[in-house]
Order: C-alpha cells, then structure tokens, then sequence
C-alpha cells in the first residue's frame, strides 16, 4: 500500500509547538533553560520533601505517591507559566524599537476592561512616531511610541483634544522607547493596570465611543495602515 503523504499545511501538534517556543525563546533569551529549570524543579523537590514528611513510603505509599505527582504536576504548570512569560518576552524584544510595537501589545496583551486599537491616533510622516490611546479604569492612556523628546508634543496635542470632549476623564501618558525611563514593550500591559481607578465598566464603553466619534471628526487613518510605509502628503 502506498504512503499516505503529509498535509504540509497541517499545524504542529503541541508538542512540537512547545518545543518550537522553546527553541525560539532561547534563542532571544539565555537564561530563560535557568528559569525554567529552577520552575519545574522547585515544585518537584516541595513534593517529595512533603512526600517524605508527611507519609511514610513503606506505611503510606498512596500519600507519598500522591505527594510526588502533585510535585511533578506543580512543576509542570510551573514550567509552562514560566516559557509563557518568556516567549513573550523574547518575541517582543524582535520587534521592540519598530514602527507599529506598541499596537502590536494593545492588540494581544490587553487584559479584559480595556478598549484599545491596535492603529495609532496619530503619527508622524517624518520620524514614524506614534501616538496609540487606550481606555480602561485607569481612565485614558496617551501611549508614545519613539523618544520622548518627539513624541512629548503629539501627546500634548491629543490630550487637548482629548481633555475638550471629556474634561472629568483623567488622561495619563506612557512612553515607550529608547528613553531609560520608558516602559519597555514587554511590561506596557501590566504598565497600564498599575494607574489608580477612575472609571467603572459602563463608562469605559462610553468614554471609548465618544473618543471613536472624536477620531472620525479629525485626519482619519485608514484601517490597515502599514507605519513603515506612512509619507506626507505631496503640496498642490
């Protein structure tokens, strides 16, 4: 009988997934095979030290197995929490300092209770610096992506504006670039539910709208943009 041939676009079983996530996280980060190591070993080792304290393997040998496999299960959770964190971290330090990042993390990291685009609000034809917003109960958050000597003045802008529609939302800013005090991309989630809440569940979607309403009144950027490919328009 002949060979049944593979589906070469048939997707990877976990397994393989895994390992192409490891492969890949270590490559970007050399000490991510620590972490883990130290994430699955530690659970283990709590395990069998419980295992031993509390049952003995010749009296109690359904307690003391049961402590090792919940070790082993602690750690493999713990493992598999651990290469999530760092996968995340080595595929966003790929793309960190490029055009469109910080959309990117709004798109994907975004816990739920904020409304957020991945598209920028504003953006510079020149320097393809970026200005993104998000909605959540921490108010409005004016990112800037690119130094903050450049960005400052394309924040300031969109918080007057901003400030003009909802004059009782707080607005805060978040810089993200090559600045030391900027967030840096692989923590800008987390970054945005640290800010003190000032907004409840309806009002996020209310506030959200409203700004969506703002944004159709001005320069409108069509969906889909492509940041490296922005230009100024050309003079009459």
């Amino acid at each position: 009988m002949a060979r049944t041939k593979k589906d070469p676009n048939k997707e990877p079983g976990r397994i393989k997934q895994m390992w192409q996530v490891l492969q890949m996280t270590r490559r970007y980060d050399s000490l991510a095979v620590w972490y883990l190591a130290l994430a699955f070993l530690l659970p283990v080792l709590l395990g069998v030290a419980l295992a031993f304290l509390f049952s003995n393997p010749t009296d109690q040998i359904i307690g003391f197995v049961l402590f090792i496999i919940a070790g082993l299960l602690g750690g493999l959770l713990a493992f598999l929490i651990v290469l999530g964190r760092r996968a995340e971290k080595a595929a966003y330090s790929q793309i960190a300092g490029q055009p469109g990042a910080v959309g990117a993390v709004l798109k994907s990291s975004l816990r739920r209770g904020w409304a957020a685009s991945e598209m920028p609000v504003a953006v510079s034809p020149k320097t393809q610096d970026a200005v993104y917003r998000a909605v959540g109960r921490g108010g409005i958050v004016l990112i800037g992506e690119g130094p903050r000597s450049r960005t400052q003045r394309m924040l300031d802008d969109e918080r007057r504006s901003v400030v003009r529609m909802l004059p009782n939302v707080p607005v805060n800013f978040v810089y993200v670039g090559p600045d030391p005090e900027s967030v840096p991309l692989h923590k800008l989630a987390g970054r945005l539910n640290k800010f003190k809440t000032a907004l409840r569940k309806p009002e996020i979607l209310a506030v959200s709208n409203r700004l969506n309403s703002l944004g159709k009144n001005q320069l409108p950027i069509p969906k889909g943009i492509d940041p490296f490919k922005v230009r100024s328009s050309r003079p009459r």
